[in-house]
């Protein structure tokens, strides 16, 4: 449906506490999609499992679906397959297709120890796949130098 691309340059390695470039990605994602953040089911986070990372991610979702946050799906397919670099964006994208045609979350496995960063109300899908209609999932990928990049994928209805 849409999709965005971002470069903050905030640092080499960490991105910028806030996930401004997150946010803007995601934000710019949804403009192109003509989509509005409660149509979004489903994050395919980038979800390295990185303190600063993850964070700021986190805040980025928060920023960007206010309310709607509350009500989606969040998970790293990462905790699965680890970082595949170059392949990561693509192999989450499948993820987040397979989701929707599918209508099953795929989890962040091997979840010990609540961050207490992180909303704990917001469903990060620990451990289990969940069962849901995903509509539209964002896929979500960031890399060294601040470079973002943010897929919507949404299911065809005839």
């Amino acid at each position: 449906m849409g999709g965005g691309a971002t470069a903050d340059a905030y640092h080499l390695t960490a991105p910028h506490p806030e996930g401004l470039g997150a946010r803007n990605v995601m934000k710019a994602a949804l403009a192109d999609a003509g989509m509005q953040p409660d149509d979004i089911d489903y994050i395919n986070v980038h979800g390295t499992s990185t303190p600063l990372g993850d964070v700021a991610e986190v805040k980025a979702i928060q920023a960007v679906f206010g309310e709607a946050a509350y009500k989606m799906n969040i998970s790293s397919t990462k905790s699965m397959t680890g970082h595949l670099l170059g392949a990561a964006g693509a192999v989450e994208s499948i993820a987040a297709i397979k989701s929707i045609i599918h209508g099953l979350v795929p989890p962040t496995i091997n979840h010990f120890t609540d961050d207490p960063q992180l909303d704990p109300k917001l469903n990060f899908t620990f451990n289990v796949a969940q069962h849901r209609e995903v509509r539209a999932a964002l896929s979500n990928t960031f890399g060294f130098g601040g470079h973002n990049a943010s897929v919507i994928f949404k299911k065809f209805v005839p």
